[in-house]
């Protein structure tokens, strides 16, 4: 049988203490019993050898000094007799002697205990009858010519009822429960109490951490005490201020970074315009062969590189914009096929017989960004045929409440542990590929754009090879969209 344990601190720590009150009252119970019994019992037993004495001492003057069975039998007789309440059987034995008497049955230890000695001895014995005291007393001659304390060689033995101490018992055992009932009964009181008293810290902690969780880092806790506690508010506070410290400062260079990047681009944008305006007018020389052959290709290097630097610079300005809160969507009311179909006519991917298109019949009207769309498109039809392999395929479905738009390819597809990091900034799944054709940005911008629409851009490996990244967007757009 499995121990389930509560699970709540607070029921944990009241249970914990009713606990201890319950082991604390059955000890106490437990060694008052103990101590009540052994009272009980040895003060029945000291007052019925002392009555026994009593009897004894006052019955033998009459019994002859050298007595018969029949004087024993007598003199037993009478001791039955005296035992009032007590409601004694005796028996006497002479010399080690069979018994004389009332009582049926002593022990052999009991006998032997007193065959040397004049001390009284007794052991209870627990019979199917109930619980019995047997007493054996040594009797010895006083105050009748004999030397006084002669032994007489007379053991009178009694066997007599421990009912009336039982009851007495049992009674004490029934108030013990009584009492302890109650008071662990009371305990839950106190129990609630320190509970509260104890958790009350452990609440405050768990709101000020959950303050601190949605960002609240300025919250800090008032220190109560020099307990365990509040040793543990005060390394709360000093955590909750580092962490703060830590966030001003992370904030501080992110925007730093931020601003210069957006600052680096703006600068940048003016001089490479006019050096693309150079570098075309050469790229037409070059191409025209007015140029000296190593003239033209090196002119051809330059205007193919001032076009990768001015779409860097493009996607660094188009990150900063989102960074910055300043991109806005300009919604309109498009054909899902248009949007697509125009997507690939301006790469001069619509004539190419690796790229599969798969729309519905029926078209769609869609309220979108147009423009945006046509980034997102280009950026991932661009990234599957660089890093994938053909046919592509690019379906798109519709449903009451959003528009699906896939673009598959049947490349290896992406490894494991770089398809989570397929949409961070600057992400290179090999760390030794120092320079590639792009920015770097073109799944980031992508998954701001449908971030923008209030959508979602996932990307997942097929089972069967490839690699499918999911556009869903919603069909209404949210009024109040940036």
């Amino acid at each position: 049988m499995k121990l389930v344990l509560p699970r709540g601190l607070r029921l944990r720590l009241v249970v914990a203490f009713l606990l201890v009150a319950a082991l604390s009252s059955l000890i106490t119970a437990a060694l008052t019993f103990r101590q009540a019994r052994s009272a009980i019992l040895d003060r029945s037993q000291n007052s019925a050898v002392h009555d026994l004495r009593i009897q004894v001492d006052s019955l033998l003057p009459n019994l002859p000094h050298d007595p018969t069975d029949t004087d024993l039998r007598t003199f037993a007789r009478q001791l039955d007799r005296s035992s009032g309440s007590r409601g004694w059987h005796t028996a006497v034995s002479r010399d080690g002697g069979p018994l004389v008497g009332t009582v049926g049955k002593i022990s052999s230890s009991l006998r032997a205990a007193t065959k040397d000695g004049d001390t009284a001895f007794y052991e209870r014995v627990e019979y199917p009858g109930g619980p019995r005291l047997l007493i054996s007393m040594p009797v010895s001659y006083a105050g009748r010519g004999q030397e006084a304390g002669e032994p007489s060689g007379l053991v009178v033995y009694a066997d007599l009822s421990l009912h009336g101490e039982r009851t007495d018992i049992s009674a004490l055992i029934t108030a013990a429960w009584a009492g302890a009932v109650p008071a662990l009964a009371l305990a839950v009181v106190p129990a609630l109490f320190a509970a509260r008293r104890v958790l009350r810290p452990v609440r405050q902690l768990r709101t000020a951490a959950k303050r601190i969780t949605s960002g609240a880092l300025d919250t800090r806790l008032n220190i109560v005490g020099n307990d365990e506690l509040a040793a543990l508010t005060g390394t709360f506070n000093t955590m909750a201020a580092t962490l703060e410290r830590g966030d001003s400062e992370l904030r501080r260079m992110e925007a730093n970074a931020r601003r210069f990047a957006a600052d680096v681009s703006h600068e940048l944008r003016t001089p490479l315009a006019a050096m693309a305006a150079v570098t075309d007018a050469l790229d037409e020389d070059a191409r025209s062969g007015t140029l000296a052959p190593d003239t033209a290709d090196a002119v051809l290097l330059i205007s193919d590189e001032t076009r990768k630097l001015a779409g860097m610079v493009e996607d660094l300005m188009e990150i900063s914009r989102f960074d910055a809160g300043a991109a806005v969507l300009h919604l309109d009311d498009v054909s899902l096929s248009t949007v697509i179909h125009k997507t690939l006519q301006l790469r001069g991917w619509q004539e190419l017989d690796e790229i599969i298109t798969a729309l519905p019949e029926e078209d769609s009207r869609i309220r979108v960004d147009a423009r945006r769309i046509d980034v997102v498109l280009a950026n991932l039809i661009g990234n599957a045929m660089q890093h994938g392999a053909a046919p592509l395929t690019v379906r798109a479905t519709t449903t009451t409440e959003a528009v699906v738009i896939e673009v598959a390819d049947r490349g290896p597809g992406i490894p494991d542990d770089v398809l989570p990091h397929v949409f961070d900034r600057f992400y290179k799944a090999d760390a030794a590929r120092t320079r590639s054709d792009g920015s770097g940005l073109g799944l980031a911008i992508a998954m701001e754009n449908v971030r923008l629409h209030h959508g979602t851009l996932t990307a997942a490996n097929l089972t069967d090879g490839g690699t499918v990244f999911t556009m869903t967007l919603p069909i209404r757009q949210r009024e109040d969209s940036p």
